[in-house]
């Protein structure tokens, strides 16, 4: 459900079109937008033409936070709808979800242990997202597919790890926690979105200043001084498994089993917090939950993971509403990140947990893009709980829209595939994410989801061509008599084909004289939009509106 965008947007994103006229008024309203001599064919569709470059001209720089950076073209990917949101910091904003939620995850982690850190730049180098924290070369997450790329040394931080080395360097206290927005390229549904919240935790102790230099002793002496929880713990695995999860060389046994003992206790305690709060919230709201999540104590268990920073390494996952949920990631610090900070007499743990995630437990949102909305019946239902928690209460959904189905057919530039993992891509590679983008930057965040459905490689000229299908959520029109879905004409200046229609039957179709390369598939995507099944003929690419009702 995406409605709280789809009904601020009502009148400027969404067009209401119900007529030949009413089509002719949305083209008129884009200075961009031509009709096509050629296109008079048809009484009931009214075609039009616009100007589109794969490759537009970019910026020389770019101007993030107050910050200016160069732009290396060959590397630059990311999108001003992407640039737009690096000033929103939810997890500032005073009754955000996301905001309450990094306060009651703080609460577990008092100071002076740890100091909170909450407006570190997005904007980083290669260096410190990656290289400080032991990526290897070829690793998918350095691929510009998946991270957004201002020039080749400098990026937009895929994950708060990116300033840990920096923290561990300050020394300014045992423990720290940073929250901030992160960034990766990724697909469109409920559960993704390419900007959201991440909380970075880390906690040392240093040979250097334990009495006589004894680690264990002391971690196990901070450990006693935890609370005590009443979940039920699944620890099956040994603390350290030489192939699966290995200990590290510079670490004795009993370190890493002391360290590992702390970090699973310290992140016990939160999720502890967090249901407590979700039991809370429930019961404030008169809404009842499964009888197993609501009165058996909560159910944890510890799995082996892998992580570049950390070994050996955990994710924890949570029974609720009858599945395991992977809340977060932790591990043993990997002493090199240590070492290369400066402090190499020191030792321990980090944890790395998304707060949308979190936050879609509490609040019982079921949508991460609801997040960003600025819509008031959306923003109200938190108004107050950051200063009085005991008024959280779960999340009240409003303003449903029906389903519209679309799909979308196109073909790939040149014959590329995806870029390779942990490389820059080639010219002429496409990537899913390639699609992704074109479509928020076209639609916004009024798409639901869309998914790849099939693949087809032309026997003869070994092209391939895609079949996704995109669900969009928002305003519904009447075209003769069919139910489709229609985004406002505004955007258009990506339609790079000129094109010729016709009727066919009760349909009505579009011819799209293909430019060539990726235009083409910019083109279809927000013909899509447009209310347009796309199909391909013998000799054109063809666009059919959708004749079953969305």
């Amino acid at each position: 459900m995406i409605g709280p965008r789809g009904m601020a947007c009502a009148g400027g994103l969404w067009a209401r079109v119900g007529s030949r006229s009413g089509l002719s008024r949305v083209v008129r309203q884009s200075s961009q937008l031509r009709p096509l001599p050629s296109a008079a064919t048809s009484p009931v569709v009214r075609c039009w033409r616009a100007q589109y470059s794969s490759k537009p001209e970019l910026p020389k720089t770019v101007t993030i936070n107050s910050k200016t950076y160069p732009v290396e073209p060959e590397w630059y990917n990311v999108s001003s709808t992407i640039l737009n949101l690096t000033s929103r910091k939810l997890h500032l904003q005073k009754d955000h979800p996301v905001s309450i939620t990094r306060q009651i995850i703080e609460s577990v982690f008092p100071s002076p242990t740890y100091l909170s850190y909450n407006n570190l730049d997005p904007v980083v180098s290669t260096h410190e997202n990656f290289d400080s924290l032991g990526f290897p070369p070829n690793h998918p997450g350095r691929a510009k597919t998946d991270t957004y790329y201002i020039n080749s040394k400098t990026l937009l931080r895929t994950h708060t790890s990116a300033h840990e080395a920096a923290l561990f360097a300050a020394a300014k206290s045992p423990g720290y926690l940073i929250s901030a927005d992160v960034y990766r390229r990724d697909e469109i549904d409920k559960s993704h979105y390419p900007v959201f919240h991440q909380m970075e935790g880390a906690r040392v102790w240093d040979r250097n200043l334990v009495p006589g230099g004894d680690i264990v002793k002391a971690v196990y002496k901070d450990l006693e001084s935890l609370p005590k929880h009443d979940m039920i713990i699944e620890d099956p695995n040994p603390p350290f498994h030489a192939e699966r999860n290995p200990l590290q060389s510079s670490h004795t046994a009993e370190e890493a089993k002391a360290v590992a003992a702390h970090l699973k206790r310290s992140l016990e305690l939160m999720v502890a917090e967090i249901f407590k709060r979700v039991k809370e919230s429930h019961a404030r709201a008169g809404v009842k939950m499964k009888q197993d999540d609501a009165e058996r104590p909560l159910k944890v268990r510890w799995v082996e993971a892998y992580f570049p920073f950390t070994s050996p390494s955990w994710e924890l996952e949570v029974w609720y509403q009858d599945e395991w949920l992977e809340i977060l990631g932790c591990g043993v610090t990997q002493q090199h990140i240590l070492d290369d900070a400066g402090v190499p007499s020191q030792i321990g743990w980090a944890f790395g947990v998304g707060l949308e995630r979190i936050a879609m437990l509490l609040f019982q949102i079921p949508d991460i893009r609801l997040f960003w909305s600025r819509d008031q019946r959306f923003l109200g239902q938190f108004a107050g709980v950051g200063d009085d928690l005991g008024k959280l209460r779960p999340f009240v959904g409003f303003s449903k829209h029906p389903a519209c189905y679309k799909d979308v057919s196109f073909w790939l530039p040149g014959h590329g595939g995806a870029g390779a993992a942990g490389g820059r891509g080639g010219e002429g590679e496409w990537h899913e994410n390639d699609l992704m983008e074109v479509v928020r930057d076209v639609a916004g965040d009024v798409v639901e989801d869309v998914v790849l459905m099939d693949s087809f490689v032309h026997p003869k000229t070994g092209r391939r061509i895609e079949d996704g299908d995109v669900l969009g959520v928002g305003a519904v029109v009447l075209i003769s008599g069919e139910t489709v879905c229609v985004v406002d004409a505004q955007p258009p200046g990506r339609l790079g084909p000129d094109c010729a229609s016709k009727t066919w039957g009760r349909r009505k179709v579009v011819h799209m004289r293909p430019c060539g390369g990726e235009s083409v598939m910019l083109s279809l995507c927000l013909a899509s939009f447009l209310g347009f099944v796309v199909r391909r003929d013998e000799h054109h690419l063809v666009f059919v509106v959708v004749s079953k009702k969305a």
